[in-house]
């Protein structure tokens, strides 16, 4: 027996902020939460059979790219490099027992989602034939928590003319009178992008478990103008005070990235906006866009969020605004923070991104996908990729009043079965500190890190983003938690702060990081 299998499994902490005399302090404080496992057991058995790279490498093929609908499985540091031959068992590991993500095979947008019944629903795009991209379904699952799912039969198949190429992305609009609508995109048979309406078949069955798609489907097909594959994702409707619905729909114009804008009472017969909602030059393609109000101060007071997902850098980009309810347009606060040049919804991978209101509760709920850093040669060894995002609520940020804030829906708490906690651990500089935690293989990490800034001497350089990822020293850190780590820290994910040098005010800038460049073998570092 491996005598390192014996170990707990323990929670490095890296690379504080180095101190000097002279200096001026001040206290800051940083609060994460990272929900990821830990599985030390698996690393340190991957240690001990240390390949050789010639005998242990699998070339990877040609990932999917745009030209198909899916962004690329590619890692984008090592996507240029050989694959790790990994075993079955080695990749057993990888699934998650936190986030969603289906019993097998291929998973990519979260559609549809709503609260019906006492049940939450997510629809999701599915293959169900293989781990890759392909055959686009959308799946089903339901949830009294939004933490616990339950596997449902397949919603939408590509079965009719209208979307036989793909049932692709969509929203559900609940209507006053209890109708449930969901408008979707599918592929034609000619590949051409149109809009279609499905219902459930039962309103009295709480998991909706049969949809009904609308005979005459396609209720929308491209505007003159607008490309024949540039035309997807509709919303969920909003309500007029001209007591018709409105809708947006993702597209683009040359290389100008822009949301149309319909106007509907039936749902089957539409009138185009004269205007945009908005566009944004240079920005491409906008996919999932996503558009609600959020609270300022009181629910009469609202400011409008408008995101967009860029096909052309696969990122959720956001902003806020004001939105003029007489013409159907929207102006961000800040042009120089518009969508697509702006602020990112989440700085991982992460993509596709969905929200709604869940009227249970009285809060918004966001739903995003992981597209993971393996290849498609590995997702095909385990039989699965990809996985949704834990749900988080949405809020205005009432401090900067710029952003958006973030966090884990409450019912998180529920998968938390015991605790260990540190307080003054004191990290110094370039040192990693281990954190016995006990044996575990699940794991939410709660970490507060209280730092010094260096007021007269600075970082001795810009420090911009994440730097050159974890390695890249300067007085201000990087620091953070080592995990996925194997007893020698030749592989290892680390997750950090990166703060930039202090302005002369006093303030910095603040990036929140991961490193995926040393969580591959050992074999691809110098």
């Amino acid at each position: 027996m491996n005598p390192d299998l014996e170990h707990a499994p323990q929670i490095p902490l890296l690379n504080p902020p180095t101190g000097e005399s002279g200096r001026r302090t001040q206290k800051g404080t940083l609060v994460f939460i990272v929900l990821m496992s830990l599985f030390a057991l698996i690393i340190v058995n991957l240690q001990s059979h240390e390949p050789s790279l010639e005998n242990n490498i699998t070339l990877i093929p040609k990932a999917r790219g745009v030209a198909e609908g899916v962004s690329a499985k590619s890692n984008p540091y090592l996507s240029h490099k050989a694959s790790y031959n990994w075993t079955n068992a080695m990749l057993s590991w990888q699934r998650t027992a936190f986030h969603f993500q289906p019993q097998r095979n291929w998973m990519n947008d979260p559609n549809g989602p709503l609260f019906y019944m006492g049940w939450y629903h997510v629809f999701y795009q599915y293959n169900p034939d293989s781990a890759v991209w392909g055959n686009i379904t959308w799946g089903h699952a339901v949830s009294r928590d939004l933490i616990h799912w339950l596997y449902l039969p397949i919603a939408l198949f590509p079965d009719k003319w209208f979307d036989v190429n793909g049932v692709w992305s969509g929203s559900a609009t609940l209507l006053p009178d209890g109708k449930i609508l969901m408008l979707y995109t599918g592929s034609t048979d000619q590949n051409v992008q149109v809009q279609n309406l499905a219902y459930p078949a039962n309103l009295s069955d709480p998991l909706l478990l049969d949809w009904v798609k609308y005979a005459d489907n396609p209720v929308l097909a491209p505007p003159p103008g607008i490309g024949p594959k540039d035309f997807r994702d509709p919303t969920t409707a909003w309500f007029g005070p001209d007591e018709k619905w409105r809708i947006t729909i993702g597209s683009k114009l040359n290389g100008t990235g822009l949301s149309l804008v319909y106007k509907t009472q039936d749902f089957i017969h539409y009138e185009q906006n004269d205007h945009y909602l908005h566009q944004v030059p240079g920005t491409g393609m906008w996919e999932c866009v996503d558009f609600y109000p959020v609270s300022v101060n009181g629910p009469n007071d609202v400011k409008h969020v408008l995101k967009a997902s860029l096909d052309d850098t696969k990122v959720d980009h956001y902003a806020i605004g004001t939105y003029f309810i007489e013409n159907d347009t929207w102006v961000p606060d800040n042009p120089h923070e518009d969508v697509g040049i702006g602020f990112k919804l989440d700085y991982g991978r992460y993509y596709a991104s969905k929200t709604f209101y869940d009227q249970h509760k009285n809060r918004r709920i966001l739903w995003g996908w992981i597209n993971e850093s393996d290849s498609e040669t590995a997702d095909l060894k385990k039989g699965w990729a990809s996985l949704q995002t834990i749900p988080r609520t949405v809020v205005f940020d009432k401090k900067t009043r710029t952003n958006l804030v973030h966090w884990p829906v409450e019912e998180v708490e529920s998968l938390r079965l015991g605790s260990s906690e540190f307080e003054g651990v004191v990290v110094k500089p370039g040192s990693v500190v281990p954190l016995d935690i006990g044996p575990a293989t699940q794991l939410d990490v709660f970490a507060e890190f209280e730092i010094e800034f260096l007021a007269s001497k600075g970082s001795g350089k810009d420090n911009i983003g994440c730097g050159n990822g974890a390695v890249d020293r300067s007085a201000l850190g990087p620091f953070g938690i080592l995990a996925i780590a194997d007893d020698h820290l030749s592989e290892l994910t680390p997750i950090y702060f990166h703060l930039s040098s202090t302005t002369k005010d006093g303030s910095s800038t603040t990036s929140f990081c991961v490193d995926e460049t040393r969580y591959y073998s050992f074999h691809l570092l110098t």
